[in-house]
């Protein structure tokens, strides 16, 4: 870096930047030419190989030394995984939009997972700004900050979009809109994404569980899954690069590879034979007099067995074994560890960074902690003396973060047997389902040794932490969960009170205490104990409300926080749990208490006939019960119906146990002096919708049809009483909306009318929503009503006053969503578009709506509105006429481009929503304003043909052309291209496959090659794609071109069409490719080619294809046809486009002939052929493809002579044979390069992958030259003449190749 460290730009161009260096504390960046120019020593390289080996986190510099070793000829590359190829591409998908996305991988602890992301990283460094994020800070603020500063650095004309590694810490959506937040803030005007999140999800469970999951999902849908999974089970393909690359370290590093373990235990597939050998020496480890050394390697072993990625610092270590041999305070610490030293491992980021010590593996510090245990050297004790010698009076903040994950952090439940019933049956969990009761250390130890020994843990743990809060909450939970001891766990929860005094949190532990000590009381308790005992946990459980309630409100005066934190909420649930425990003892215990608790009679005419005259100290307590039960029962029931956690941790079962509670309370009946209006409420409230919330989510709680009509008469009569209120009349209209959604017919009334005439005083934001809705336009209303602006900033105001305090951080759900139809019934309640999607009306909600994948499903399409609109400086209007309505977007990602976009409008408490926001994009003018057919193909005399310079990276081809201003058009493709100056350019050829499910694809086909275009340098005026359809049985306006955008497929309409191309004016470029709109009554013509395999069978065996000129589609023909050792034998293709849908039959005039199947039906997605069979066959024979589709009559499409050269084997003389036939044998003892030779057939289609993987099983080279020759000649002289041009190829067989060319 002789000019400083630079950064890739988005034009490919490098921006030298050393000024910014110091800028970025939390970022490790990959400068797009790191270490270019500087000379990295021998003895560097060897020891920083060595380390990552021995089991050390992979180092920038390990990348380049593979990438030098490799150009020199001197090593292979560093290895590939398997989510390798997947991962960039997910990446480059991204690179097209939106705003911010992000890709988790999600691998096994010591998969290597963080590795594969680095290598990516690295591989990518030249295409974006790649960075490391280095601290798990809580502080999103200050990451927003760096990685806006790193997107922006150099100029605006320079931007160019950061991918980030991180790991599962943060919130990605919230770090999402926390940089697109910052974008808006700064005023920048980006044309390129900002960044690409890449999160690194270390666990095995979510690996597994998400294996499963996307497996499931496969059977689908392949192109769905777009997360990767790397798991501690290596494939073949990567064991015998493993294999390859053990031998070439052995040449290198002789006996010291043994001590490899980092790499050894991936090359073994994670054998546990060779783990356990590694470990053995802890076998023979006493419990008594360790040496401090042995106890150090304890330490390590169990901190690294349970918190990944930990480490210890190395002066801490060397300040702990100086007490053993003050004499050594200079001797290295892997020195003084011998003979643990091979499984340890030092690592420094940086010249000025702290040494780090760890054990060489996770699965060697899990063996080394077993044999420990064995051996008698249990966890308890391990942990104890770790405590007590490293956790003195001042504790690094990262060894502290380990010890409280490796004590207090509760990981997601693994349930063995049945993971695959977990893939199948997806419902939220209980928190005590989902998650584990403790730690896995706590865990380990209460199964391997006894309880009593985890609670002395995590009592010195509490001692040595004696301000911090944490350790004594665990150690409560674990007092009343595990001992039944409720004394002491109400020490431990008041400790930990007061060291955190304002946390409500913490606060709820107490409440937690005697919660459960009421519900587990073993002995029965009088009325008297049970009132007793839940009054101190209703007390703490209110305290912990009042807490909540004042920790979010500062919050919220801080304006930006550092982290983002949901309302707690525990503590009204905590108060409805007791209340809950409370009733159910009390009504067994006596009847009479069922009156007494629903306020049907009076506490006190009851409490007398009990005999305890104590029981009166409890009126005040008894007396409120119903009343709190009803409004925290209310509150909860708004809270988890208009919101949902941003983290997504709300439990269904907090609703389910909460209106249990309610029900109670309420009762089954009012007295009868109360009225008829009060026995009306009586029965709304029993169906949980006396309140906007509860009517709103009647469908959630999937009531039945007669409850909704219930509901809905209700609110009805309560209507047209004398105390009728506007909530009544609101609640009325939604439950008429939830009678519709109901599938049960509405009668037809005018509500606009009604709610204008109706005197609505006191409105809230249920009723300012009721108003949005009833007036929100119909699609074919030209104008809005003129108030429609004002009637949004009311629900807004509305929803600030009531609702944003306690929302705030919150995901608002959407309530409703516009769909096709008038008046009520074009509302849509999420419940039935749930239920569409997983089509299962049982199932318990769990779509997440933000990441808006529920909208690409075709069936929840077809229940919604598309609404047009445009996207102006990162803001989104709809549109109605020439009047435009702004409103908010669901992603904010998706307003990263202006232009005219079309959207699903949904409706949540704070008012209208935009979701599945697409680019519509803009109609370009022909020279007569109107769309036109062409009158006929532009001659090619027109054009200027060019040849394209093609490439081959990561198995795919790209071709690239330059040209002066003029008209021209690629001979690869057909692509027209029209320019006033200079240009360059590349495109590639891709996949339909994945776009045929977009929703912007429906009723749509393919109708030309799909071409990822771009333009490096100069502008386009014109582009013409290519087309294979017939225009004469079309229209023009059923033409337009796809447009891929990673944020969704879009379709953008053409200026014109011509027999061959569709012509678009100043293109923008993404992947885009021609489609033909379905229509009844339209039989559409399209051209195809004819392709014909000879294969390698004993007797003539062809195959014919039909497939549309299409390089990607005949690619994969191709592919499919090289196990069978085909060969192409060329032929024209038919004159005349052939009739979709229509029949078509292969015949021969010779009699001998058997062909299979009798027809085939032309569907673009089926993929199937005539197979020609004829025993000795020995003569030319005709073949001729018809149709019978016109009346009954035979109509004749194509014909094509088969000549006996065409299949018979060439003559053998040896000015008939190939260059490959004439010198076999010095081609197998002369080419040594076979990897690469491979590589090339591979991506020319000339060997399958599983040929491939059979050759690359071949021990010796010359034995694999062999098997390559077979495949080669298989393909006939068209495969042998590929392979004499890869031969040519290579640079170190010209002197052979140029001695046997002349021989």
């Amino acid at each position: 870096m002789d000019r400083g460290p630079a950064l890739s730009s988005a034009t490919g161009a490098l921006i030298y930047v050393d000024e910014i260096r110091e800028s970025f504390s939390l970022l490790d960046i990959v400068y797009a030419n790191q270490f270019d120019g500087v000379e990295i020593t021998e003895e560097t390289a060897e020891q920083t190989e060595e380390n990552f080996y021995r089991g050390a986190p992979p180092d920038w510099l390990n990348f380049h030394i593979s990438e030098v070793a490799k150009s020199n000829g001197a090593g292979s590359p560093f290895i590939k995984r398997d989510g390798y190829d997947r991962l960039v591409q997910q990446i480059r998908k991204r690179r097209r939009g939106p705003g911010t996305s992000a890709i988790k991988l999600y691998h096994h602890e010591g998969s290597g997972g963080t590795t594969l992301a680095m290598h990516v990283l690295w591989k990518l460094r030249k295409t974006f700004r790649c960075a490391v994020l280095t601290d798990s800070t809580p502080d999103i603020m200050k990451v927003t900050k760096e990685v806006v500063h790193l997107f922006r650095a150099g100029n605006q004309d320079s931007l160019n979009t950061v991918l980030l590694l991180l790991d599962d810490t943060f919130n990605l959506d919230q770090l999402q809109d926390s940089i697109m937040e910052e974008i808006v803030e700064q005023e920048i005007d980006v044309d390129v994404p900002v960044v690409i999140l890449l999160s690194c999800v270390r666990t095995d469970h979510a690996a597994r569980e998400t294996e499963l999951f996307c497996r499931e999902k496969e059977e689908l849908k392949r192109n769905e899954r777009k997360d990767v999974i790397l798991t501690n089970n290596i494939s073949d393909t990567e064991k015998k690069l493993f294999d390859e690359k053990k031998e070439e370290l052995s040449r290198k590093y002789g006996d010291k590879t043994k001590q490899f373990h980092g790499f050894n235990i991936l090359q073994t597939n994670f054998s546990q034979d060779y783990i356990q050998e590694a470990c053995a020496m802890f076998a023979k480890i006493g419990r008594k007099n360790k040496p401090l050394k042995t106890q150090l390697a304890a330490f390590l072993s169990l901190l690294n067995a349970y918190v990944p990625a930990s480490y210890l610092l190395e002066s801490h270590c060397l300040d702990f074994l100086i007490h053993d041999h003050p004499s050594h305070d200079e001797q290295l610490l892997l020195d003084q560890m011998q003979p643990f030293s091979h499984l340890i491992v030092t690592l420094q980021r940086g010249k000025r960074g702290q040494r780090k010590v760890r054990m060489a593996h996770p699965a060697i510090a899990k063996c080394c902690t077993e044999l420990l245990a064995e051996a008698g050297v249990c966890r308890s004790d391990t942990a104890r003396n770790f405590l007590s010698s490293f956790c003195g009076d001042d504790v690094p903040a990262c060894l502290f973060g380990f010890i409280k994950h490796m004590l207090t952090k509760r990981e997601i439940k693994t349930n063995k047997g049945t993971e695959h019933a977990e893939v199948h049956d997806r419902r939220p969990r209980e928190e005590n389902d989902r998650l584990e009761k403790y730690s896995t250390l706590i865990l380990h130890i209460t199964q391997m040794e006894d309880k009593r020994e985890s609670a002395s843990v995590l009592k010195v743990a509490s001692i040595q932490f004696d301000e911090n809060a944490l350790f004594p909450q665990a150690l409560a939970r674990f007092c009343y969960g595990e001992l039944k001891d409720y004394q002491e766990a109400e020490i431990w929860a008041k400790r930990a009170k007061e060291r955190e005094p304002k946390k409500s949190f913490i606060a709820d532990t107490l409440g937690q205490v005697h919660k459960n000590h009421l519900k587990n009381r073993e002995r029965p308790a009088e009325a008297r104990e049970i009132l007793q005992l839940a009054r101190k946990a209703i007390e703490a459980f209110e305290e912990e409300e009042q807490l909540a309630g004042k920790e979010h409100g500062k919050n919220i005066e801080n304006g930006k926080t550092k982290s983002l934190h949901d309302f707690n909420i525990r503590g009204h649930f905590g108060f409805l749990q007791v209340c809950n425990i409370l009733f159910d003892q009390l009504v067994r215990k006596d009847e009479a208490w069922r009156g007494v608790l629903t306020s049907n009679v009076s506490a006190g005419s009851v409490l007398q006939t009990l005999g305890d005259n104590k029981l009166s100290r409890f009126n005040n307590l008894i007396n409120s019960l119903r009343e709190k039960v009803e409004k925290k029962f209310e509150f909860l029931d708004a809270f988890l119906t208009y919101s949902e956690s941003a983290m997504k941790k709300d439990k269904a079962y907090v609703t389910k146990e909460a209106a249990e509670c309610y029900k109670k309370y309420v009762g089954v009946s009012v007295p009868e002096h109360r009225g008829k209006l009060q026995q009306t409420l009586q029965k709304l409230k029993q169906k949980l919708a006396v309140t906007s919330a509860g009517v709103l989510s009647c469908l959630d709680r999937r009531c039945t049809t007669s409850d909704v009509k219930d509901i809905a008469a209700w609110w009805e009569e309560i209507c047209h009483s004398e105390d009728f209120t506007t909530r009544a009349f609101v609640n009325f209209i939604f439950a008429k909306i939830m009678l519709k959604n109901a599938n049960q017919p509405l009668r037809s009334s005018d509500d606009q009318s009604a709610f204008r005439q109706k005197k609505l005083s006191d409105m809230q934001a249920e009723d300012h929503m009721m108003a949005l809705l009833l007036f929100w336009p119909t699609d074919d209303e030209g104008q809005p009503v003129s108030d429609l602006r004002q009637l949004i900033e009311n629900v807004k105001h509305s929803y600030e006053q009531e609702y944003k305090t306690m929302f705030r951080w919150r995901y608002l759900r959407p309530l409703f969503f516009i769909g096709p139809g008038k008046e009520l019934r074009r509302f849509v309640h999420r419940r039935v578009l749930e239920i569409k999607w997983t089509q299962d009306a049982l199932q318990e909600s769990n779509v997440y709506w933000r990441n808006e994948s529920i909208f690409k499903d075709p069936t929840v399409q077809d229940h919604l509105l598309k609404v047009e609109g445009v996207v102006r400086n990162y803001r989104l209007y709809a549109s109605f006429g020439s009047t435009e309505i702004e409103v908010e977007a669901n992603r904010r990602d998706s307003l990263w481009k202006s232009g005219e976009v079309f959207f699903y409008l949904g409706f949540t408490i704070n008012g209208p929503v935009a979701f599945r926001i697409q680019r519509r994009l803009p109609i370009p003018e022909g020279p007569t304003g109107q769309l036109k057919l062409g009158e006929r193909a532009i001659d090619s005399s027109h054009w200027t043909t060019l040849e394209p310079e093609v490439k081959t990276g990561d198995e795919v081809q790209t071709y690239g052309l330059q040209s002066d201003a003029g008209r021209f058009e690629c001979s690869a493709s057909a692509l027209r291209w029209v320019c006033k100056e200079p240009v360059s350019l590349q495109y590639r050829f891709c996949s339909w496959e994945e776009h045929r499910g977009e929703s912007a694809c429906a009723d749509y086909v393919p109708a030309g090659p799909l071409l990822d275009i771009s333009v490096a340098a100069g502008k386009l005026e014109e582009v013409y794609l290519p087309h294979w359809i017939d225009p004469e049985s079309t229209t023009p306006d059923m033409f337009v071109v796809l447009h891929v955008e990673t944020c969704g497929d879009a379709v953008e309409q053409v200026s014109e069409v011509t027999p061959s191309h569709v012509k678009l004016l100043q293109p923008t470029f993404s992947p885009k490719g021609v489609m033909l709109r379905v229509r009844l009554g339209f039989p559409v013509k399209v051209y195809h080619d004819v392709m014909i395999f000879k294969t390698k069978q004993e007797f003539l065996t062809l195959h014919v294809h039909l497939v549309p000129p299409d390089q990607d589609l005949q690619q994969k023909v191709k592919r499919a046809e090289s196990p069978h050792g085909s060969v192409l034998i060329p032929k024209p293709s038919p004159g005349k486009s052939l009739q979709m849908l229509d029949h078509f039959f292969l015949s021969s005039d010779t009699d001998t002939a058997e062909i299979q199947p009798e027809s085939i039906k032309l569907i673009y997605e089926r993929r199937t052929y005539f197979e020609v069979f004829i025993r000795n066959a020995d003569s030319d024979l005709r073949l001729k493809l018809k149709t019978g589709r016109r009346n009954g009559r035979e109509e004749v499409v194509w014909t094509c002579t088969i000549r006996k050269g065409d299949y018979m084997t060439p003559s053998t003389d040896d000015e008939d044979q190939h260059f490959v036939d004439l010198n076999r044998t010095d081609l197998i003892n002369g080419v040594k390069d076979t990897r690469y030779i491979l590589d090339k057939l591979l991506e020319l289609g000339l060997i399958s992958n599983e040929a491939y993987d059979t050759v690359r099983g071949i021990d010796s080279e010359r034995d694999q030259m062999r098997e390559i020759l077979t495949f080669v000649c298989s393909a006939g002289r068209e495969g042998k003449d590929e392979f004499h041009k890869v031969l040519k190829g290579i640079k170190n067989l010209r002197p052979l190749l140029s001695k046997l060319e002349k021989c």
